[in-house]
């Protein structure tokens, strides 16, 4: 199992990069200690791929269109395939361990138009349904909740592993319809509009293309074919943020990372991701970040090296 301190995203797309999948193999398994992480959060992302993960150690947040929905130690959930969504520390976390696995339904379901897509796999992936939470202290999920457990503890080495994940995940997936129904009575948001998605990964596929530069929100909303006001209505609905705040937090993700694994100036920095001068990049990493730009560098400069002895 891979461990995972951040994650790699296309930089057309808010689409997250999974080079270790491959056509005969679609599945990967990480092990993510985003506490470990100079940016202890994952920002919005999506994949084609199923996302299905257990909380070893500490507590997640996770956010999606439809709303947000903290884990904590010993819970877990399935991400949809496609579904936007970004995670980050539940609150005063000094640590976190989340197990994950990642598939292609293909993995599961074999051909395209199989039985099985067709009967068991598409319904839940057509379906439009974000995100179905397990814990632990609901009876039907505890179950599952162990086969889940369990199916982190194959061995990669041992004879037959492929089939016996394949198996351990098929048998979740069938217990998923039963898991959802538990909460559906108590919450309709997992639902998500496909048009106004596939609007929303547009925009934030143009805002990545181009944070660098000086960026308005009539160009955002151009790049999805709509009106200004429809493109902040968008935003505060699935996003729960305004483009602007978006695009200054973007930057300051940007800003972070190079910080921590380049040696450019701090206004070589600032430039780079948009931020303009050095005074000014200065003011507003402190003000959202509570630390001066050189104090987060020196910081998390240090911590690397002590991970490495």
């Amino acid at each position: 199992m891979k461990t995972v301190r951040t994650i790699e995203l296309h930089s057309g797309s808010r689409e997250e990069r999974l080079p270790d999948f491959t056509p005969d193999f679609p599945y990967i398994a990480s092990r993510c200690e985003l506490s470990r992480s100079a940016r202890p959060f994952v920002p919005w992302h999506w994949h084609p791929a199923a996302e299905l993960f257990f909380i070893r150690d500490g507590s997640l947040e996770y956010h999606t269109p439809g709303g947000n929905m903290r884990f904590p130690e010993g819970s877990g959930a399935l991400v949809n395939c496609n579904v936007l969504h970004m995670t980050l520390l539940s609150g005063k976390a000094q640590r976190c361990v989340q197990y994950l696995h990642i598939f292609e339904p293909s993995f599961l379901a074999g051909e395209h138009d199989s039985r099985i897509a067709r009967r068991y796999i598409m319904p839940l992936t057509a379906s439009g349904t974000e995100i179905i939470p397990f814990f632990p202290d609901v009876e039907a999920h505890r179950e599952l909740l162990h086969i889940l457990q369990k199916s982190f503890q194959l061995s990669e080495s041992a004879y037959g592993y492929e089939l016996r994940l394949r198996a351990a995940l098929s048998e979740i997936w069938l217990r998923l319809p039963e898991a959802a129904k538990c909460r559906a009575a108590s919450s309709g948001r997992y639902g998500v509009n496909s048009k106004t998605d596939g609007r929303i990964k547009q925009m934030l596929a143009y805002i990545h293309e181009h944070y660098t530069e000086r960026l308005s929100a009539s160009e955002i909303a151009a790049s999805a074919y709509c009106s200004n006001r429809e493109c902040f209505r968008l935003f505060q609905k699935q996003l729960h943020t305004t483009p602007t705040e978006y695009i200054t937090d973007l930057r300051l993700q940007k800003a972070c990372r190079m910080l921590t694994e380049s040696r450019e100036s701090i206004t070589q920095i600032g430039q780079s991701c948009g931020l303009g001068s050095g005074s000014y990049f200065g003011k507003v990493f402190r003000q959202r970040m509570g630390q001066t730009p050189a104090e987060y560098r020196r910081k998390w400069q240090d911590t690397a090296i002590s991970w490495q002895k």
